[in-house]
């Protein structure tokens, strides 16, 4: 049996889970709903409160979307009931991030500045105060949405090995290489 397959899902007051004929499973809560479409190996049932997921079969291939269907739905009802945040940093001498609606305008240190425009479904606040890097916080109810595009926005300056600069996650540890030594 899968370890994190067996595990039963809480499902919490607010949160509304439905599975309709064809495996899908939409769930709806105060901050959004989602959907997924679950393979017809897997079975689901609501009882008391608690989401039950369990295979048909033994074979390597059910186990393992045992596993991954019961991480995903367990994400889903976090993030309609108390959403998923992230943070980042943007170092650099003249790196800017400003947020207009749901346009983020960056200057990274290349010629001209970039704009880049967010999903709906992802709130994005700035945060510059004197002396400290800029922010960058984002929220949103999907998991898997909000990664994707902060990995997208950290790759359009990725930290250098050098000095640093670029744009990390918040508490991310750069491993910085020695410069050239000095001639003697």
């Amino acid at each position: 049996m899968s370890r994190i397959g067996k595990l039963p899902i809480n499902i919490p007051q607010g949160v509304e889970i439905k599975i309709s004929e064809d495996n899908v499973v939409s769930v709806k809560g105060k901050l959004g709903s989602l959907e997924q479409v679950v393979d017809p190996c897997i079975k689901m049932n609501v009882e008391e409160g608690v989401l039950h997921l369990q295979r048909n079969g033994e074979s390597k291939r059910e186990k393992s979307l045992h596993g991954l269907y019961r991480a995903l739905l367990n994400n889903m009802v976090i993030g309609v009931s108390e959403g998923f945040h992230t943070t980042q940093e943007v170092i650099g001498v003249g790196y800017k991030a400003q947020a207009q609606g749901q346009v983020l305008e960056l200057a990274l240190g290349y010629s001209h500045s970039i704009f880049f425009e967010l999903p709906d479904e992802i709130k994005v606040e700035t945060i510059t105060e004197k002396g400290k890097n800029p922010l960058i916080k984002m929220t949103c109810c999907d998991k898997q949405l909000l990664g994707q595009v902060a990995s997208k926005i950290r790759s359009l300056r990725k930290p250098e090995p050098y000095k640093g600069k670029g744009i990390r996650f918040q508490g991310e540890v750069i491993r910085k290489k020695a410069g050239k030594a000095a001639a003697k």
